[in-house]
């Protein structure tokens, strides 16, 4: 078979990023053949077999440019005969959609001002959501939180057949345990630390939607003594002055490193102690996974779409509804100094387990498959 796969820009360290280019390998590993459309590609180029097709595009602004892709990124697949359009980014014209991210214009609704909905950018967004979750629209969803199917419903009425649920991923060779000892000396020795101080580990490019200002507030709210000796990384792709700033005027900017997205995460948080996440929105949120999968606690807001799971683990703590920076403040420090911790360790370490027994990597591919087939046939019903 021969798909295409569409997202507006490739970085290394981005969530859809990925998630893109492993389902293009798994699907080169089962024997066809993938076109990738992309803007800019950030990173080492593929292996043969996933063809990367570079659409430059033009416009004052970014949503004028991704409009301009895909309008060339059309005339480029009407070309072409592909099984299947997979999208990464909402936009029309697909056959599939990889759900990424969560509701456009359910998140807007619950804080946009009008002026800002009526606005040309806005707008434009909206449109594009609507013409892969519209109710009359044919595009089949893969997605990763059954929690954001309801908020997707709410908003454009899909029909329930269009939505197909995939179970969580993560590498056994990315996430293979190290000598603990060993990754914690590691990571204190590359950052200056003391050997014993405490470290909390943030991961995500979108420093506010993750929750960096709401893990430095609950840093200096930490007990003075344990406040001292306690350590932050934050690791991501994002402007960090504003936390920095924040840091800053909190007193603990000695105590705050920001680093830039990096291949090693899975060695950071074997290394440190508590994995915080009060993330203000998270339609799945992997990184809860793999940090589960490094033995690392977990401390995370009920809006992550995998939260469930470090519930149902019992790998760490999740803070239920509305966020409440207090609570946050009680509970992180309660986990520093919780003799909990190894147990949380084992437990998400087991359940991470099941987890990759269950999902080899190749769900996605083989679910690709069936629609493309699917796609055929209805096609053939109609030529008949």
């Amino acid at each position: 078979m021969r798909f295409a796969f569409v997202i507006f820009k490739y970085f290394p360290y981005g969530g859809a990023q990925r998630d893109m280019l492993r389902i293009a390998q798994a699907c080169m590993m089962r024997g066809h053949v993938v076109d990738v459309y992309v803007m800019s590609w950030d990173g080492p180029q593929p292996e043969a077999g996933i063809r990367v097709r570079l659409v430059p595009a033009r416009g004052w602004v970014n949503y004028r440019r991704y409009q301009d892709f895909i309008d060339r990124v059309h005339a480029r697949v009407a070309r072409e005969r592909y099984d299947l359009v997979v999208g990464f980014n909402r936009m029309s014209g697909l056959d599939a959609y990889f759900a990424a991210d969560s509701c456009f214009v359910g998140r807007k609704r619950g804080w946009a001002g009008w002026l800002h909905r009526i606005s040309p950018r806005h707008r434009w967004f909206a449109r594009c959501e609507a013409s892969v979750f519209g109710e009359d629209a044919a595009v089949r969803i893969l997605l990763l939180s059954e929690a954001e199917k309801a908020v997707f419903q709410r908003g454009y009425g899909t029909p329930d057949a269009r939505f197909h649920l995939l179970p969580p991923h993560l590498s056994a060779e990315r996430m293979a345990l190290q000598d603990i000892a060993g990754m914690r000396a590691r990571l204190r020795g590359e950052f200056g630390f003391a050997e014993d101080d405490p470290v909390l580990l943030l991961v995500g490019s979108g420093f506010r939607t993750k929750g960096l200002d709401r893990a430095i507030r609950g840093l200096a709210a930490l007990p003075p003594d344990l406040r001292a000796r306690v350590r932050l990384i934050a690791a991501g792709q994002d402007n960090a002055r504003p936390y920095l700033r924040l840091a800053e005027k909190l007193r603990v900017a000695p105590q705050v490193r920001v680093v830039a997205g990096r291949s090693d995460i899975p060695q950071l948080m074997q290394g440190a102690d508590v994995l915080v996440h009060p993330a203000r929105r998270e339609l799945a949120g992997h990184v809860l996974l793999e940090s589960m999968a490094s033995g690392l606690p977990v401390l995370a807001t009920d809006v992550c779409g995998y939260s469930p799971h470090v519930a149902a683990a019992g790998a760490g703590i999740v803070l239920s509804s509305p966020f409440d920076q207090a609570a946050f403040d009680r509970t992180l420090a309660g986990m520093l100094t919780s003799p909990s911790r190894p147990d949380w360790r084992s437990r998400g370490i087991a359940y991470a387990q099941r987890i990759m027994a269950v999902n080899d990597g190749t769900a996605e591919a083989r679910m690709l498959e069936t629609m493309a087939a699917e796609r055929h046939a209805g096609n053939d019903a109609v030529a008949l």
